[in-house]
C-alpha cells in the first residue's frame, strides 16, 4: 500500500472509533509502528483531517472531511435526494430503511430510517455491508460486471453466522436469483435473526452506486411480507435514481 493509501486507511479507521483514541491505539489498529503512525497524524491535522484535544493528546475526526462532504452533497445531491424516499418506505414498510454507497472499493451505510415499533432492527451510518453477507452488498454485486464480481469473490468470505454463505459458488447463485428476482433477500446472513431485503440505485447505463434496503425482525417476518419489500425497495431505490439523474431511465442487465 502507497503512503498516501496508509494514510487514509488511518484516517479511515479513526473515523470508525466512537470516542477520540491516543496513539498507540491507533498505531496497534493500523498496524503502523508509532514513528509513522505520529507522522501521517501531524500531517492530517495540518490540513484540518484530524484534531488532536490539546488536554488529553488524543485524537478524533477534524473539520476537513465534513466540508468535502458537504461540498459533494451540494454539488451532487444523492442524499438529499434519497432520504425523502427511504422516509416514505420506512412509513409504510414499518421497518428499519437503510441506503448505502459505494465508496473506495466498500459498500457502506450513508442513512437510516429506524422502525418506529419497540423491538426493531438498529443499523448503524458508516456500517460496512460486506458484499457476500447483506441483502444491499448482494443487490449491488448482482449488478456488477463479471471482473468485479470475480474480484469481491476471490478472497476468503468471512462467516458472520451460522447462515452466512462462504461459499463463492453459492454466492454467485444468490446472484442469479437476485437477477431473475429483482432484489436481493438475505436470511441472517449479517446478524442472527435479521432478515432483509435491498435493491440497487443505478446510472441510467445500469451501474450500481449504492442500494436501498429494509431490515426486519426474523420473528415477524412472512414471506409473503418480504416479498412485498422486495417490490417497495425496487420502487424506491428506481425512484431514486430517476430523480437523481432525471428522467432517463436506468437500463442494463444484472450479471448473471
Amino acid at each position: 500500500m502507497s503512503t498516501i493509501g496508509k494514510a487514509l486507511s488511518l484516517l479511515d479507521t479513526l473515523s470508525r472509533l466512537d470516542k477520540e483514541a491516543g496513539l498507540t491505539d491507533i498505531a496497534n489498529l493500523c498496524a503502523l509502528d508509532k514513528a509513522t503512525a505520529r507522522r501521517f497524524l501531524v500531517e492530517l491535522e495540518k490540513h484540518g483531517f484530524v484534531e488532536q484535544d490539546p488536554d488529553t493528546r488524543r485524537y478524533r475526526i477534524g473539520s476537513a472531511p465534513v466540508r468535502l462532504a458537504r461540498i459533494r452533497e451540494a454539488r451532487f445531491p444523492f442524499l438529499r435526494i434519497a432520504i425523502p424516499f427511504i422516509k416514505t418506505l420506512a412509513e409504510s414498510s414499518t421497518e428499519t430503511v437503510h441506503l448505502s454507497e459505494f465508496s473506495g472499493g466498500q459498500l457502506s451505510t450513508i442513512y437510516v430510517e429506524d422502525s418506529p415499533r419497540a423491538h426493531r432492527i438498529i443499523v448503524d451510518v458508516g456500517s460496512l455491508l460486506p458484499f457476500h453477507a447483506t441483502a444491499s452488498g448482494v443487490a449491488f454485486l448482482a449488478l456488477c460486471p463479471r471482473t468485479k464480481i470475480d474480484e469481491a469473490l476471490k478472497k476468503p468470505l468471512e462467516k458472520f453466522t451460522d447462515h452466512t454463505v462462504t461459499d463463492p459458488q453459492l454466492v454467485r447463485a444468490m446472484l442469479k436469483e437476485t437477477a431473475a428476482r429483482g432484489f436481493s433477500i438475505s436470511h441472517q446472513g449479517l446478524e442472527a435473526g435479521v432478515i432483509s431485503t435491498a435493491a440497487p440505485v443505478r446510472t441510467p447505463s445500469g451501474h450500481p452506486i449504492g442500494c436501498v434496503a429494509i431490515a426486519a425482525p426474523l420473528s415477524r417476518t412472512t414471506n409473503a411480507a418480504i416479498h412485498e419489500f422486495g417490490a417497495q425497495v425496487v420502487a424506491a431505490a428506481n425512484a431514486i435514481s430517476e430523480k437523481y439523474y432525471g428522467s432517463e431511465r436506468p437500463m442494463g442487465t444484472i450479471a448473471k
